[in-house]
């Protein structure tokens, strides 16, 4: 495909069509990857015990914030290539390619570097349990030693979805997680002449799939003659170029900073509800889990929201750019409504899957009674900010999020459960949600967004 796939034009056609099929690839490998790692828990933690299970729990959380870390820039590439193609200009599209490619790589090759000599000292600073810190070593230097792949997997997805193709990066994503799936227990425990690592057997199988999928995709694109591929002729394109890479990291670091607000303020929950116990602290594991999955839906059609609008922000099509934030938000309340009144139905069994029968799945119960609902409202934040971020407005959103978390539901909660106890703790879910709902909306229609930009386009139009 030297050219874009009209079907890949989001500047065209029908919007609400196109908008779901865009989205369901994105949600089905967000579902995907999260049972992926419950099954890759379940190995370790029943098969290697609890010590090894915190040895990766610990392991995990530094990889979820070194992947929170490049997210932002991977959404910045995203959003440049969106509109570079919204507006005709493809040179500019591969000349982002280009430098994000070169950019990720160096970063992902310092990140692995660093990570590598200095995980021992990484893990002493997140307190990791004695009995687990030798175990937690070896697993974390193998995914430090895998942060390549894991970096140029993640780019190419982004470039993909940038371009309006959701379906092809789903497809290596699900290659990625089988192969995941059924590496762990082989590498684990060992098989014929396949020797047992134990718990670095987990860490070596994501890294074996990240980089079969990563050189699966590439010989895909290229087999396919995609537009994006750079050529020999496109060499010049691999460089740091200025504006790009200043692009990159002014528009990326603050949205990797509203993930890490966001996972910040849970730790902080987390700490006020284990001053009850650890009934309390279970019940609102089970309920957090549940509400994971709740929030899919809004994640998925916030990405594919930004990678519309970034379109027809570039092809200067206004009209349909609020047309796809409506469509979105509608969609929102479908799909996660959906599920929430799903979990009120089955309250107690959902909370059985995480539970043993008793006083946790009461209080789980609860949880899920007063806060499932508002988890509808937060969809039409991440809608919106999806919609608003296509253009480079990116400082608000992050403001918006720090607002209704930091300022908001994190005080509320402590305050609750000072004032009122636990059982109050929980309305400060939908307090902080609604708040930032109404922040975010309130910026749509009389905010400056749309005149942020990312790079000046038409300059290299081919």
């Amino acid at each position: 495909m030297s050219k874009q796939d009209p079907k890949m034009n989001l500047t065209e056609g029908p919007i609400a069509r196109k908008l779901l099929l865009f989205s369901l690839p994105v949600l089905y490998g967000n579902v995907l990857q999260s049972l992926n790692g419950t099954v890759n828990s379940i190995w370790v933690g029943k098969f290697l015990g609890e010590s090894a299970f915190a040895a990766t729990s610990n392991a995990n959380n530094v990889m979820f914030l070194m992947l929170s870390s490049i997210f932002g820039i991977g959404m910045a590439s995203t959003i440049m290539i969106g509109q570079s193609i919204g507006s005709g200009d493809i040179g500019q599209a591969k000349r982002v390619v280009g430098t994000s490619a070169l950019f990720f790589f160096t970063l992902s090759m310092f990140v692995a570097a660093a990570g590598f000599f200095l995980s021992p000292q990484i893990l002493g600073w997140m307190n990791t349990p004695p009995d687990a810190i030798e175990m937690a070593n070896a697993y974390l230097r193998i995914i430090f030693m895998s942060m390549p792949f894991m970096f140029c997997f993640s780019l190419i997805m982004t470039i993909l979805r940038g371009a309006g193709d959701s379906k092809t990066p789903f497809k290596f994503l699900v290659m990625a997680i089988i192969l995941d799936i059924v590496l762990n227990p082989l590498l684990i425990f060992g098989w014929g002449p396949v020797p047992a690592f134990n718990i670095s057997g987990s860490a070596l199988a994501t890294a074996i799939s990240q980089f079969v999928a990563l050189a699966a995709i590439l010989l895909s694109l290229y087999r396919k003659k995609h537009f994006l591929r750079i050529t020999r002729a496109d060499r010049q394109l691999l460089r740091y170029d200025r504006e790009i890479i200043g692009s990159l990291v002014k528009k990326g670091v603050p949205m990797g900073l509203q993930m890490i607000v966001v996972s910040t303020s849970a730790l902080a929950m987390i700490n006020l509800v284990n001053r009850f116990g650890s009934e309390a602290t279970a019940a609102f594991g089970a309920a957090m889990q549940l509400s994971s999955y709740i929030q899919m839906p809004a994640m998925a059609i916030g990405g594919a929201v930004s990678s519309f609008a970034a379109q027809n922000v570039g092809a200067g099509k206004w009209d349909r750019v609020h047309r796809v934030t409506w469509l979105g938000v509608v969609f929102n309340f479908l799909m996660t409504g959906v599920l929430v009144v799903l979990i009120y139905l089955f309250n107690r069994q959902a909370l059985g899957l995480f539970l043993p029968e008793g006083r946790a799945i009461e209080i789980g119960m609860t949880i899920n009674t007063i806060t499932l609902w508002s988890f509808v409202i937060f969809g039409i934040t991440f809608v919106v900010s999806g919609v608003v971020r296509s253009t480079g407005a990116v400082m608000v959103p992050l403001l918006i999020t720090f607002l209704a978390l930091w300022c908001m539901r994190i005080p509320l909660s402590y305050y609750l459960a000072d004032s009122y106890g636990l059982d109050a703790v929980w309305w400060s879910f939908p307090i902080g949600f609604t708040v930032g709902s109404v922040l975010s909306v309130a910026y749509y229609f009389w905010g400056n967004w749309k005149k942020a930009n990312m790079l000046t386009y038409g300059a290299s139009k081919s």
